[in-house]
């Protein structure tokens, strides 16, 4: 038995020991581990921002805790089981990887992602962007639909027109306040950030990612502004706290 089936097996046997013996592993239902998850799953994505590979390790092990939580409260009811999950994985990465696992060949992984789509399809889904789950934050669904749907040809032929597009949807903001309609000028930010969005994915760049580094920056930098100020925030003027937060840039390039 390898290292990885060890520590997977010792995992499922305190799971084991925990749902049986433990009050408040004992009361946990679907329902109550979902946020729970979601905030592990947050922690995770936060390592790897800070690119903390204790950290990533920590956070990966509770993120497999929620999994074999939620297969061990299914298998207490005869629903399905830990091996059920896997196995119903391990058969839909066969069947979406004809280039390894069938006689197809492919030249690249912008060709394994249009395959992917594709075989989805062919699976039955209704619709390309019928996997991309409702609850998702809205920069990231933004970003997931737009790569989803260029693997079925919906897709500017080139960055300049993406671009393009940006600077229409600025101008038309620009029109939209004009009108004092918060419902229009609401609609057509939306379709700056959309746009936006778009010429992110066309330069290679993940959206939430480069946002989330930048609140991090904003962070330390206002953070610095609070911990150096003579005086209370309040009393000072912009131009104090800017010379502050020049403070700060300066120091991050030490």
């Amino acid at each position: 038995m390898s290292n990885s089936t060890q520590a997977f097996e010792r995992l499922l046997n305190i799971m084991d020991d925990l749902r049986e013996k433990c009050p408040w592993d004992r009361k946990q239902t679907f329902e109550s581990l979902r946020n729970l998850t979601i905030e592990e799953v947050y922690e995770l994505a936060d390592a790897i921002i800070e690119k903390d590979t204790q950290g990533i390790r920590e956070e990966l092990g509770d993120v497999m805790l929620h999994l074999v939580f939620y297969a061990k409260i299914a298998s207490e009811t005869n629903l399905f089981t830990i091996a059920d999950a896997i196995n119903d994985v391990c058969d839909k990465l066969i069947k979406r990887h004809p280039h390894i696992y069938g006689d197809s060949s492919v030249d690249n992984a912008e060709d394994v992602k249009k395959n992917w789509e594709q075989l989805k399809l062919k699976e039955g889904k209704k619709s390309v962007l019928s996997g991309v789950p409702n609850s998702l934050p809205a920069l990231v669904k933004a970003y997931r639909m737009q790569e989803k749907t260029a693997q079925v040809g919906f897709e500017w032929d080139n960055i300049e027109q993406v671009y393009e597009k940006v600077e229409e949807e600025i101008e038309e903001l620009k029109e939209a306040r004009l009108t004092r309609n918060q419902e229009k000028i609401e609609e057509e930010f939306g379709d700056v950030l959309f746009a936006l969005i778009n010429y992110g994915r066309f330069l290679n760049v993940d959206p939430e990612t480069a946002l989330e580094k930048i609140n991090k920056k904003f962070k330390t930098r206002f953070e610095y502004i609070e911990d150096n100020a003579k005086k209370n925030l309040i009393e000072m003027s912009l131009d104090e706290m800017d010379m502050l937060w020049n403070e700060a840039k300066t120091k991050e390039s030490i």
